[in-house]
């Protein structure tokens, strides 16, 4: 194993890796994860955020912002990362208010509309341009100005937009639409030029070829745009020296502070060599099978982790060439913070479960 100097720390960002205790009970029964197990046993417990049921945006979301400066400490239901987003993505956000948009599908249920996760559209770059195509002017007629540097993640800015509380598409999935539609931030009172645009869009794409090509392919249709992530850019900085993520906020928000950011590696033994700092690295493999519920996919998850992430981290904080070790693990709605060195490791007194965790 390489040689570390001792200054060098990790931290590792899990989103969605906190079921609730109840689909834990229901679901998870047989979890083997000695690594992580060790690790969570002996660490020390930095911080816990006990975020509540109604909350438009995610626990690992608020989390980042809050590391960066983006928002205050105290702030209960923000993560304004669209400008960062933006930046990401190879705009210039400047002084603007930006909004992040994202084409979805939106299924008819019973007797509600569900949002279904984004991801799951696999929708291609050809299909995204070709929609905002069609969707561009017809947002611009209303006084908004759209940017979209990447074809499936769009950004609006404009004063007749106003301030709109939107919910992250992740929050959403899978849920009744009706109370994470924008509203407005300072009367609670749906958006009205939010709605006007919505619909102008899902009547430009109603019986589009494309939705007609998805369809025939068993595909779900590209049927609405969903807004989140408003705010404006701040001056920020890091506490990270490098940053490793394929979450386009996380590296925005690296690159608006001046680090090293870059995607997340597959393993620990593919990490590029640590050079001194602490190096943030954020993992998504369990977000999509845990906004699905698809447990047994989030078990895959969980050991491949426990592969790749925990027993080699492990190993490298027990033999002294890693300083330490960090995990911020994310939920739903809240989210915990523990950090480890060489010397917690003997503290054998320790006992915690991963199970203790869960929201």
């Amino acid at each position: 194993m390489r040689t570390i100097m001792h200054s060098n720390r990790l931290h590792l960002l899990l989103p969605f890796a906190l079921p609730t205790a109840a689909d834990a009970s229901s679901a998870l029964h047989d979890l083997s994860s000695p690594a992580l197990d060790k690790l969570l046993a002996r660490a020390t417990l930095v911080e816990r955020v006990v975020g509540e049921d109604f909350q438009r945006t995610l626990p690992h979301e608020r989390w980042v912002a809050r590391q960066f400066g983006a928002i205050a400490s105290n702030a209960a239901d923000e993560a304004p990362l669209a400008p960062y987003m933006l930046l990401a993505d190879g705009g210039s956000p400047g002084l603007d208010e930006w909004a992040c948009v994202e084409p979805v599908h939106v299924r008819i249920a019973h007797d509600h509309l569900v949002l279904i996760d984004p991801q799951a559209l696999a929708l291609t770059d050809d299909e995204a341009a070709t929609l905002f195509a069609v969707a561009k002017p017809l947002i611009e007629a209303l006084g908004v100005r759209v940017e979209a540097p990447t074809p499936r993640r769009w950004y609006l800015a404009g004063d007749v937009l106003g301030k709109l509380a939107g919910a992250a598409p992740l929050r959403a999935s899978g849920r009744s639409i009706e109370i994470w539609l924008p509203h407005d931030a300072r009367s609670g009172q749906r958006s009205r030029i939010w709605m006007k645009l919505q619909n102008e869009v899902q009547m430009g794409w109603f019986e589009h070829p494309v939705n007609e090509a998805r369809e025939a392919q068993g595909l779900p249709a590209v049927n609405s745009i969903w807004l989140h992530a408003q705010g404006a850019a701040q001056r920020v900085r890091s506490p990270f020296e490098r940053v490793l993520s394929d979450a386009v906020a996380t590296r925005g928000l690296a690159l608006a502070a001046g680090v090293d950011a870059g995607a997340a590696p597959a393993a620990f033994k593919a990490l590029p060599p640590l050079s001194g700092g602490t190096t943030l690295v954020e993992l998504g493999a369990f977000a999509a099978p845990f906004v699905a519920q698809d447990w047994p996919a989030w078990q895959a998850a969980l050991d491949a982790f426990e592969r790749d992430w925990f027993a080699p981290a492990l190993e490298a904080l027990d033999s002294g060439s890693l300083g330490a070790l960090a995990l911020t693990l994310g939920g739903d709605t809240g989210s915990v913070t523990l950090t480890a060195t060489r010397g917690d490791l003997r503290k054998f007194w320790r006992r915690r479960v991963l199970a203790s965790l869960f929201e």
